[in-house]
């Protein structure tokens, strides 16, 4: 799935100044807890507001994916770093103990190395994909435009984002690479075969829909219809991709018209339940449902998979049979970890100096 993971410290050097990072993702969080653990919908806003009365705490940045919840910050005192801690158990109503389990903390140096780590793709479930870079610069674009950075992370992110550019030039790391979406057509085409007659139904109007849209497209999927909540962004998308657009209260009734359908909603519950599933499989009994389940929380109930027919793969599902083409790449991913590793070494001694100087 992904690079094995580092050991991050638990605690603060001496000399370390504050710069922190602590999170959870899939590399310490089964999929079943990071549904409980993301930031969805309205969550972000209020856990925002929330840090922002955070005594000692001078900056930060909240990354929020399908596969990581992390906060990177720059703060006065390690009492501010435990009340981000318990303010965001609060909100998800997670057990301190159960978060402290998966959490990953580091400071300084070693929080600096996973955040490079993550903008080069180091640190994804699929190895090198690149979206990870996008999500970062967004959730960096979005602390500045609430005046939650200064000096210390302006530095930090824009020297990575840099930094993260050189080793996809420089390194191989992205070469042979299996996405998400091609890793979904090649699965489909085993159940299917050719494509260009089955009926794909995409669920959410966002960027990962609309990549495995376009792959299914590649490779001579030609019927492809979006539903998305908002009915403007799904004709929208519709245009863009040459597809129909069909009201997202239709989707239940509908669903038996289609071959495949790739979920990526941010809804907060299943759209598509075992009943919807078990309803839609009687009008199609000898034919196959396929299932892509891209969201987090997850768009398909579980459950549906015990239907005769009915396939479903999940992020986890995915990435685990891309870990295939991981071995093909390991040279590179050691000599990316030095390079960064260097340079982290040199942003760091910059960032320490920076912060002594009156």
């Amino acid at each position: 799935m992904n690079a094995e993971p580092k050991t991050l410290s638990s605690e603060a050097p001496a000399g370390d100044d504050g710069l922190f990072f602590l999170g959870a993702n899939h590399n310490t969080t089964p999929l079943e807890l990071r549904e409980k653990i993301a930031l969805a919908g309205e969550k972000l806003a209020a856990f925002q507001t929330r840090l922002a009365a955070i005594d000692g705490l001078r900056e930060h940045v909240i990354l929020n994916t399908c596969n990581r919840v992390e906060f990177y910050g720059h703060a006065e005192t390690p009492d501010a770093i435990a009340r981000i801690e318990e303010e965001f158990c609060a909100l998800q109503g997670i057990p301190p103990e159960t978060f402290h389990a998966i959490r990953q903390h580091a400071h300084g140096l070693t929080a600096i190395e996973h955040l490079h780590e993550v903008a080069s793709g180091l640190d994804s479930q699929m190895l090198g994909e690149t979206e990870i870079l996008g999500q970062l610069k967004a959730a960096y674009a979005d602390a500045q435009a609430r005046h939650t950075t200064g000096p210390i992370l302006n530095r930090l992110f824009q020297k990575t984002f840099q930094h993260a550019k050189y080793i996809r030039s420089h390194t191989a790391i992205t070469e042979g690479q299996i996405s998400v979406a091609n890793v979904a057509v090649d699965l489909a085409q085993k159940i299917f075969g050719k494509l260009d007659t089955t009926r794909i139904l995409l669920l959410g109007a966002g960027d990962i829909g609309e990549k495995t849209a376009k792959a299914f497209q590649s490779r001579g999927a030609s019927t492809l219809t979006v539903a998305s909540r908002t009915l403007e962004r799904a004709m929208a998308l519709a245009t863009a991709l040459n597809a129909t657009a069909l009201p997202f209260e239709h989707i239940a009734a509908r669903l038996a018209d289609y071959d495949i359908a790739v979920c990526s909603t941010a809804a907060p519950t299943a759209i598509i339940t075992r009943d919807t599933a078990a309803a839609a499989m009687k009008k199609r009994p000898n034919r196959p449902l396929f299932l892509i389940d891209l969201a987090l929380p997850r768009d398909v109930d579980p459950a549906a998979a015990t239907l005769e027919n009915v396939f479903i793969y999940n992020l986890d599902d995915l990435a685990r049979i891309a870990e295939k083409n991981r071995a093909a790449r390991q040279a590179e991913v050691a000599r990316a970890r030095e390079i960064l590793r260097e340079k982290s070494t040199r942003l760091w001694q910059t960032l320490t100096a920076a912060q002594k100087t009156p």
